[in-house]
């Protein structure tokens, strides 16, 4: 998916203090350019290989880079306190990857992108109707917005609809799901924990069904997209986690959005698929909704956490006294 890892959720307390954000955005735009590069070669592979095939070579990069983190952190990182909800969240991720790159086989990249743009805002519907979670107008505005925005985009019944979108927004549904057990598990669990335990998961699965569905790529051309891809997914997962690791997530989330500069580019040069006027303003006015979004969380959790440190302060003065 366009957005695999992106920081929806607070950091965990069992993770470094953020200390060099310039340094973190750096890695997360470079591990985002990565993912671009990623999703492209999977729109490409899908014209010569099964799907399930061409997600298989996408997560064995995420699983190669896992080992790598394994073995420069130690299997430590692998404790956790819910073993089975972080396996779940693996299921969801792999299912958001392969509606994702169904949607590549049929729809342009940044079409397919920015419709998983919607993730932040089925997030905050999600945790309003299940969670009950206190959503303001402000941001119930911005999720209409942005749902708006989507519309502009794939404009149903104008003639540039196609079904396979809907791949898209599914897609997004299950990363929304997967971002909303990552809000329940950062309390007990690092990103990274989180991180191995999605990609081993993950790829663990898709393995299962491969000896039955494998071809053998067809030409050289065909194999080096297949290394290629793996390791382009296997390098943005880890400059993505080493972002999170030196910069504050919050301050990070809105780095994601970089995914659709690359997406409108690959798209172009590879696909020549130029996306029309309408495309970008969608765009745009799904960004500015996401952006939005993001600031309103970040500023009710500082005004959550000054509320907490004053009810703290109260209830220590009268024992000081």
């Amino acid at each position: 998916m366009a957005i695999p890892y992106a920081p929806v959720s607070a950091p965990s307390p069992l993770q470094q203090p953020p200390h060099d954000n310039t340094r973190g955005f750096l890695f997360m735009a470079l591990g985002f350019f990565g993912f671009g590069i990623t999703d492209m070669l999977a729109k490409l592979l899908t014209e010569h290989l099964p799907l399930m095939q061409v997600i298989w070579f996408r997560q064995s990069g995420l699983f190669i880079g896992v080992m790598v983190l394994l073995m420069m952190r130690g299997s430590h990182i692998l404790r956790t306190p819910h073993p089975v909800l972080q396996m779940l969240r693996g299921v969801i991720a792999l299912s958001s990857a392969a509606c994702f790159i169904m949607s590549l086989r049929f729809v342009g990249l940044a079409d397919a992108t920015a419709v998983t743009f919607t993730a932040p805002f089925i997030v905050t519907v999600f945790g309003a109707l299940l969670l009950k979670e206190p959503v303001g107008p402000r941001r119930w505005a911005a999720v209409i917005t942005g749902f708006i925005g989507v519309l502009v985009v794939i404009r149903p019944g104008m003639g540039v609809f196609h079904p396979a979108i809907g791949f898209a927004f599914i897609a997004a549904l299950f990363f929304a799901a997967r971002q909303l057990l990552s809000r329940y598990l950062s309390g007990a669990d690092s990103i990274a924990t989180t991180v191995s335990y999605t990609s081993l998961t993950s790829f663990l699965l898709c393995s299962v069904p491969l000896v039955f569905i494998w071809q053998t790529p067809p030409s050289l051309g065909v194999w080096a997209m297949c290394l290629i891809i793996a390791a382009t997914a296997g390098l943005g997962e880890f400059l993505i986690i080493r972002g999170l690791d030196v910069g504050q997530a919050v301050v990070m989330a809105p780095v994601q959005y970089t995914m659709i500069i690359w997406s409108t580019l690959y798209g172009f040069l590879v696909f020549a698929d130029l996306p029309d006027l309408w495309t970008f303003v969608g765009c745009g006015i799904i960004i500015a909704s996401g952006l939005y979004t993001l600031y309103r969380e970040r500023v009710l959790a500082k005004r959550a956490k000054r509320a907490a440190a004053a009810q703290a302060e109260l209830q220590a003065t009268p024992s000081e006294a």
